[in-house]
């Protein structure tokens, strides 16, 4: 082979070698999509509630926006689903993992496989309980024990004065969730230090109406007297209210109602005085996780916790706040 000849096939090998280490080792071409977009691998949750379905549609809608090729799956509510996922993420080689976790614990294996192929992953939503916090880049979402808190002081100053006995059955979110886990421990903290709350029956409803209606039935016949129902989201107590209604009972007065994430179903059923207290849990993310991701993968300095902010609504607020609700 001659000199010029060896000369151009290493330049060649070159041109190949480069071609495929794409930008900063985020991924190839292929990943990227076309014209160089930044790839993003989103792994949802599921659809289980007006409020998931708000948050998919903000995500999607702000990864168009912002020029974000945006790889999709939906975990039905199963780890093994995300855990998947987030390996075909890897495998693809995008720039940047994003996920809302279905539990809190069991993802440091996977989310090792994403740092030693040198992929960021942003929490978004829910945390997870890991003591490497290495393996994340940030985390986006609400406070849910402060959302829990603000439940309990609502139901403190709603019985402030009164003696009697309060009698409280509590509808949970997916067992090992982090809102579940943190609403519940939250709402806790606070009624503790009155001895007349007492939460008579907690049981999970997995986030969804026909889960809670179903519960809520069972707890209307174990439990004697229900001054309060507690449920860690709307969708939760829309499915109690027709449990309630069904037996005969005015939910609102007969028993009042305290609620997590303040979607337009719930914002309905507060101005007809169905729902006492909402406590707000903002599900529009997408342009604040969009703007995230992009600092992340341009290595910049990020804050490693970012909460959104959120409020309280009482009937009083509802109907004024009923047609500004945008999910």
């Amino acid at each position: 082979m001659s000199k010029r000849a060896a000369a151009a096939l290493v330049a060649g090998t070159m041109v190949a070698v480069l071609s495929a280490c794409g930008s900063g080792g985020g991924g190839s071409a292929d990943a990227k999509g076309s014209g160089g977009r930044l790839t993003v691998g989103f792994s949802q949750v599921g659809a289980e509630s007006g409020w998931r379905t708000a948050n998919t549609k903000s995500v999607q809608d702000a990864a168009k926006k912002a020029g974000i090729t945006l790889k999709f799956s939906d975990a039905q509510q199963k780890q093994e689903n995300q855990i998947k996922a987030i390996r075909s993420f890897i495998q693809q080689k995008v720039d940047v993992i994003a996920f809302s976790p279905v539990v809190e614990s069991g993802w440091d294996t996977v989310l090792k496989e994403a740092k030693a192929a040198h992929i960021p992953v942003v929490l978004t939503d829910r945390a997870v309980d890991s003591k490497d916090e290495s393996l994340y880049a940030t985390f986006l979402g609400s406070d849910f024990v402060e959302e829990g808190k603000k439940a309990g002081d609502w139901l403190v100053k709603e019985y402030q004065g009164k003696s009697d006995a309060v009698n409280i059955v509590e509808l949970q979110g997916t067992t090992g969730s982090a809102p579940a886990n943190d609403r519940k421990s939250g709402f806790a903290d606070v009624i503790k230090t009155d001895a007349k709350f007492k939460i008579t029956a907690s049981q999970t409803g997995d986030f969804t109406r026909a889960k809670g209606k179903e519960v809520m039935q069972a707890f209307l016949k174990s439990q004697p007297e229900i001054d309060v129902l507690y449920a860690h989201n709307d969708d939760m107590a829309l499915g109690a209210i027709q449990a309630i209604e069904e037996a005969g009972k005015k939910p609102g007065t007969d028993i009042k109602i305290i609620s997590v994430d303040g979607v337009k179903d719930a914002f309905t059923a507060m101005s007809q005085g169905k729902i006492n207290v909402l406590v707000e849990c903002n599900p529009l993310l997408g342009d604040q996780l969009m703007d995230l991701i992009k600092k992340v993968k341009a290595g910049e300095e990020v804050p490693r916790r970012i909460k959104t902010e959120e409020g309280v609504f009482t009937q009083d607020q509802a109907a004024a706040a009923l047609p500004t609700r945008q999910y």
